[in-house]
């Protein structure tokens, strides 16, 4: 199951601060390359699973990551398509390619849900299959390398990715599991179905994972999932556990929250490598864009060079901007001629905003901006 709120009422927060969902639109699909890409499930009769397809600028080959998505209450059909938009910038700016299919009877895939009754075990299987056509579909991409390839889940879809470790997918390295699992209170006993599901998953799958479980997941209880790894493991899994304690109001949420990122990423990170997977960052993708236009480059010096800062900035001020350098764009950081500044990320008018509650404490002057995003664009007196 999966407790976040619908997109529609994310963009529509996305549209009070930008101005316009639609042009926050168009801008993601220019910086993820974000693309509806139809998915063939051959069966007694094929259906076409929706995916949506995100990756980095050039040819490739990509390494390739699936993100399997968790289910909602009530009819998947009404469902919205999944956009893990933190996730797949993340992975787009390591180099990634990432797909995420919308399992059968979800959004606009074909066929219907099957979900196997209290059959916990079942369900995750039937759900793999999905994972399986989905990873024969872009292996036949040219920019996609087959032969790296790494399962992503979160919630039902962590369930979901669990299980297809036990079909031994050609190319897939390891699996990634955020608070899987399938919350059926409808079901006598569905606590123990659920860690019996696991360890059975794991009788027969020799990859590597990854698992992430909070304290205040409000579909697992903490004897829940700890029971699910316990069984995981001791049938021959090899998961290696995240508990991360509480998180916000919800730990099941950590995944495709913005400030979840600081949690799982480290952890992804040490864990792709341990693969043998690239993960150094290679580029900044901003998921909103500047709402002016950008100055250009002065060729003052290099944004990371801290020393090359102009000597009114204070030791304060040199922190604040070690802090900004560590901050995803867009953002932007301006300075007054007698050391005043400010800086602001991650809001579309992040200039406007920096200029003017720098120049509000400047008392010698208007502040300019020193630095936008990967840029100097500082002009000296």
């Amino acid at each position: 199951m999966n407790p976040h709120k619908p997109w529609t009422t994310w963009l529509l927060g996305a549209a009070l601060m930008l101005g316009s969902a639609t042009a926050w639109a168009q801008d993601l699909v220019s910086a993820l390359r974000e693309e509806i890409v139809p998915v063939p499930k051959a069966g007694l009769f094929t259906i076409t699973l929706q995916s949506t397809y995100f990756r980095p600028p050039g040819d490739g080959p990509f390494p390739l990551v699936i993100i399997n998505h968790g289910k909602s209450p009530g009819d998947p059909r009404f469902q919205p398509r999944y956009r893990p938009l933190y996730a797949a910038r993340e992975l787009v700016q390591r180099g990634y390619a990432v797909a995420v299919p919308m399992r059968q009877g979800f959004d606009k895939s074909g066929g219907s849900y099957i979900g196997g009754g209290c059959n916990v075990h079942s369900n995750g299987l039937v759900q793999a299959e999905d994972v399986q056509a989905t990873l024969q579909a872009y292996a036949q991409r040219p920019e996609i390398d087959a032969t790296r390839v790494v399962l992503m889940g979160q919630s039902h879809g962590g369930l979901t990715t669990v299980a297809a470790g036990t079909l031994a997918l050609p190319g897939v390295r390891g699996l990634v599991n955020f608070a899987g699992g399938l919350r059926q209170e409808q079901c006598p006993q569905w606590q123990r179905f659920l860690a019996d599901a696991f360890g059975s998953y794991a009788q027969a799958s020799t990859l590597p994972a990854l698992f992430f479980y909070g304290d205040n997941d409000s579909y697992w209880p903490v004897p829940v999932w700890q029971q699910m790894v316990a069984q995981y493991n001791a049938a021959g899994g090899r998961a290696r556990v995240v508990a991360f304690g509480p998180f916000g109001t919800d730990a099941h949420s950590l995944f495709g929250a913005r400030d979840g990122v600081r949690i799982w990423l480290p952890e992804v990170d040490r864990f792709f490598r341990s693969l043998g997977l690239p993960f150094d960052k290679q580029r900044d993708i901003a998921l909103i864009d500047h709402s002016a236009p950008v100055p250009a480059d002065t060729g003052v010096a290099a944004v990371d060079d801290v020393a090359a800062l102009p000597t009114v900035l204070s030791a304060h001020g040199r922190e604040g901007y070690a802090a900004f350098l560590g901050a995803s764009p867009p953002r932007a950081f301006a300075l007054g001629p007698t050391g005043a500044w400010s800086w602001r990320s991650g809001v579309a008018d992040a200039m406007a905003q920096v200029i003017e509650r720098c120049s509000k404490s400047s008392k010698a002057g208007p502040c300019k901006l020193y630095a936008v995003d990967d840029r100097v664009v500082w002009t000296r007196e």
